[in-house]
């Protein structure tokens, strides 16, 4: 191919060394993010909030919030950091799902958690803890929600030897049910589904309270927060909805917050601490950012990883 009229072969060079160099600045300014987002995954934060929510007079509860935290077995910083939680002496935890990414999780994830099973929990299952993840683009995030339906060629998780443990501690199981708990001498009335990324949920009502038990606290525990299960909640008297899922965008723009959430949440709420409105009602609404990585993809950029520390307080008579 010939030249144009009056461009000379110095000026193509040039041209040729400018576009090698922009290029050479792209695959460098990748493989930096690349590697700074492969840090970042192992910076675990606690994020603290309070929530002035339980009848008059009660005393504070400590509640922790886990939520995806997709083990691997290998995970050594994960495995001490999780350990360490149990330093905070939570009254409750509460695990919104996602805790497995391979098959071989099971047992080292609930080594890791031993020290919190000995404190009142209650969970709920998201998609991998049935599915172990599979290999996929990442980009194809930013075009919508994930494939809800599991393939064929997924490979199923040893759910039930999860749930067992998490049982045989005492952990309630949620999973499109509602259940009771008394903790801190507060009656907490939970009801809970099945990962509605799957479409599982199920919706089970409130515990029914007898005469002589006082006023309860209504917590609904879901994984996935899709509106229509938020807004089912809130129309249905939650005062407090628990949620993770959306990973907080997992890559997120410094000064702009959340690309993605992976459901139809707004991307604003992707993480943090927020007030749900329908029919009239306020509930608030704490989605965790998570813990853990899509298997596949293990960076996380301007979203550190995070557990939920929510303190329970009063509200005003």
């Amino acid at each position: 191919m010939r030249p144009a009229r009056g461009t000379s072969g110095a000026a193509l060079a040039r041209a040729a060394r400018r576009a090698g160099l922009l290029a050479g600045l792209g695959l460098s300014a990748g493989a930096a993010a690349a590697a700074y987002g492969w840090w970042e995954k192992d910076q675990f934060t606690l994020r603290e909030e309070t929530v002035p929510i339980l009848p008059p007079g009660s005393g504070p509860l400590r509640v922790l919030h886990l939520s995806d935290i997709h083990f691997v077995p290998g995970q050594g910083a994960k495995v001490r950091w999780l350990a360490g939680l149990a330093d905070l002496e939570p009254d409750l935890v509460v695990n919104t799902g996602d805790n497995l990414s391979h098959p071989e999780a099971v047992l080292p994830l609930v080594t890791a958690l031993k020290p919190l099973l000995r404190f009142p929990g209650v969970f709920v299952p998201g998609s991998n803890d049935y599915y172990a993840p599979v290999a996929k683009n990442p980009a194809a995030y930013l075009l919508g929600p994930s494939n809800r339906k599991p393939l064929p060629r997924r490979i199923e998780l040893d759910w039930r030897s999860l749930f067992t443990a998490f049982g045989a501690a005492g952990w309630l199981d949620l999973t499109n049910r509602a259940q009771s708990m008394s903790v801190g001498g507060v009656r907490l009335d939970f009801s809970g589904v099945d990962d509605p990324h799957l479409r599982r949920e199920r919706y089970a009502g409130w515990p029914v309270p007898s005469p002589s038990e006082g006023p309860a606290l209504k917590v609904a525990v879901i994984h996935a927060p899709y509106q229509r299960v938020l807004d089912h909640f809130a129309e249905a008297g939650a005062e407090l909805i628990l949620a993770g899922h959306t990973h907080g965008g997992q890559i997120c723009l410094p000064g702009y917050g959340a690309l993605v959430s992976n459901c139809d949440l707004p991307t604003w709420r992707a993480k943090g601490l927020t007030v749900w409105e329908e029919g009239g009602r306020s509930v608030p609404l704490n989605v965790s950012g998570g813990i853990g990585t899509s298997r596949f993809a293990p960076v996380r950029i301007a979203c550190r990883p995070e557990a939920v520390l929510l303190t329970l307080t009063a509200r005003p008579a």
